[in-house]
């Protein structure tokens, strides 16, 4: 109850061994200060590690028991939450991978990303403030003027002050241009209208100030999308000192009561109820959606990663049950089928953190490596957010279900906690995007308009490591290839099918384009697992008797015997190419 041991081993097998960040990231001009390398990482994630398991995760069956409310409109936290939300601030956490000009540590992203699994393997509720703060600073960085990054950016850097997004409204969710909200222009600023709902972490008193990253439009704006402003919203405004004054017509009217994530305040926001809530725009006029986009990239990475998190979270709570669990004369982790359901949760949620740190170093070299080779790796980046987002989101529901099966009847009994990883864990595949936006990102922005370049310039990478599988002596790792392989054929022709089929028969691409994701993610999977098994064999040659290193290898085994079957049938209804057009909807 309330307990979490950051998976050390293999985080820090990823960052050092598999991705090399020490040879990849070191040198770079961004990061050559840092001393990137296995110290740095040691270091770095046992605190981290001793801020999730000591802080963080003693808050979770609290926030689950007793979530935020909201009375009069002021927002009330669960239990423990303030408190651990400052030391988070306080160690420096919260701007871990931002722009040391504002304030920020200016660390590469990868150990953000790995911090951030922590957090979220404590409480997703709680972890939630620091991924909307860290988000709407990165929209303002990337957009705003300089005068309002030197107002705002080092104190939501520092995580003194808090910061959300505001896109929903009761009448427009994913569709945003129909959106109500409205800012009419006074001076050098707006008067912001409207209401907003679903806002996490919109109001709370944890922090001193809360900055909102609101979507509206001016009065002469395009109709649909075309038309919406981003405008930044602080909860108090801020005198020219610096300091705090009068608040702004901006306040909770309620919070939400969900399935999962009680301790994150879901709320609903009212902006210019009275006078009007005063706002500044940020970024060009109308262009508000592709700066709100700095932000959901980001978000959609470390919404992955929740997957993950709670996946790992389940694993250790299921693993500790099934050792101690006797049935039948003997611990329950000795029958096949529970120690199947055990094997499955720790080689996906392995081949998961190989996939989303191997991105998050992507992200870094995207934004630090040189000029010439930045494009080519924001290209990547662009190609895998949503295979990540979604893939990690899904495998997150599988798995935590999984952890209450292990568990038995008791797993269905709150008092025993694996039922709420499975709880909160399900907004993960629905917010930032639901999973079938991200299918249809990636069939129609990713895939087709590039004619599948990016993705064949991955599969290209993949093909080095087949080969490799293909030159050892050890017949594990040949087996491996040979599964690998064949999934990567598979993908490179349901990859072709989608270039060919988007124009001329759109909705039979759409229609297949969740298992076209699904298919994305078990081969990426797969092939980082085959890159882990790799390093762990070449360890294990060169004398190493570590028993870390046989297991990754034998993991990576069972994922290739095991889940990248999954990618074949996936590939089967892709190839099929069904048009549920010709399925009227009196049907239904």
């Amino acid at each position: 109850m309330g307990t979490y041991d950051a998976p050390l081993e293999d985080m820090t097998f990823v960052i050092d061994e598999l991705l090399d960040a020490q040879k990849i990231l070191g040198d770079l001009p961004a990061f050559a200060d840092y001393g990137v390398g296995p110290e740095l990482t040691s270091a770095l994630l046992e605190e981290a590690g001793k801020l999730a398991g000591g802080v963080i995760a003693p808050t979770l069956r609290a926030g689950d028991e007793q979530g935020a409310t909201c009375a009069d409109g002021k927002v009330t936290t669960s239990p423990g939450y303030d408190d651990a939300i400052r030391q988070l601030a306080e160690g420096g956490w919260v701007g871990i991978a931002s722009d040391p000009e504002y304030g920020g540590q200016g660390l590469p992203e990868l150990y953000a990303t790995a911090s951030h699994e922590m957090w979220n393997g404590a409480n997703i509720a709680l972890a939630l403030h620091a991924m909307l703060g860290i988000g709407a600073a990165l929209a303002i960085h990337a957009h705003a003027s300089d005068e309002l990054k030197a107002t705002y950016l080092e104190k939501m850097h520092s995580g003194e002050w808090a910061g959300t997004m505001n896109l929903t409204e009761a009448g427009a969710g994913s569709d945003l241009g129909v959106m109500k909200s409205r800012a009419v222009p006074e001076g050098d600023h707006y008067r912001v209208y409207g209401q907003k709902i679903f806002i996490t972490w919109g109001d709370h008193e944890a922090n001193d100030n809360i900055i909102h990253l609101v979507l509206a439009k001016l009065p002469d704006a395009p109709e649909g999308s075309r038309g919406i402003s981003l405008f930044l919203v602080p909860k108090y405004l801020v005198n020219a000192d610096g300091s705090l004054g009068e608040r702004n017509d901006v306040y909770p009217v309620s919070v939400e009561h969900k399935l999962g994530i009680h301790g994150s305040p879901t709320c609903v926001m009212a902006f210019g109820d009275n006078d009007g809530a005063i706002g500044y725009l940020v970024g060009e006029p109308n262009q508000g959606l592709a700066a709100m986009f700095t932000m959901m990239n980001e978000a959609r990475l470390k919404v992955g990663l929740q997957g993950l998190s709670a996946s790992d979270a389940a694993y250790q709570k299921a693993l500790v049950w099934a050792r101690e669990r006797v049935q039948g004369g003997t611990e329950i982790i000795n029958h096949p089928d529970v120690k199947r359901m055990l094997m499955l949760m720790k080689s996906i949620a392995e081949a998961m953190r190989a996939f989303a740190y191997t991105e998050g170093l992507t992200m870094d070299l995207a934004h630090h490596a040189p000029a010439d080779q930045r494009p080519a790796h924001q290209a990547r980046l662009d190609l895998m957010i949503p295979i990540i987002k979604a893939w990690l989101s899904e495998l997150g529901n599988e798995l935590t279900s999984l952890g209450v099966q292990v568990h038995g009847g008791m797993g269905y009994v709150e008092e025993t906690g694996a039922a709420q990883y499975y709880r909160d864990v399900r907004i993960a595949a629905i917010y930032e995007g639901t999973n079938g936006i991200q299918a249809q990102d990636l069939v129609g922005r990713k895939i087709a308009r590039d004619g599948g370049a990016a993705m064949e310039s991955a599969l290209d990478e993949v093909a080095l490591t087949l080969d490799q599988l293909a030159a050892s002596s050890e017949m594990g790792l040949n087996r491996i290839g040979v599964q690998l392989r064949a999934a990567v054929a598979d993908l490179q022709a349901t990859t072709q099918w989608v270039v060919a089929n988007y124009t001329e028969n759109r909705d039979a691409v759409l229609t297949a384009a969740f298992d076209y994701l699904m298919q994305c993610g078990y081969v990426m999977g797969g092939w980082h697992l085959a890159r882990s098994a790799l390093v762990a064999q070449e360890k294990l040659d060169a004398g190493s008797d570590r028993e870390f290193y046989r297991q990754k290898v034998v993991t990576a085994g069972f994922y290739a015997s095991n889940v990248l079957p999954r990618a074949q049938s996936h590939a089967a209804i892709v190839s099929e190419g069904t048009d549920l057009g010709d399925y009227p909807m009196d049907w239904f």
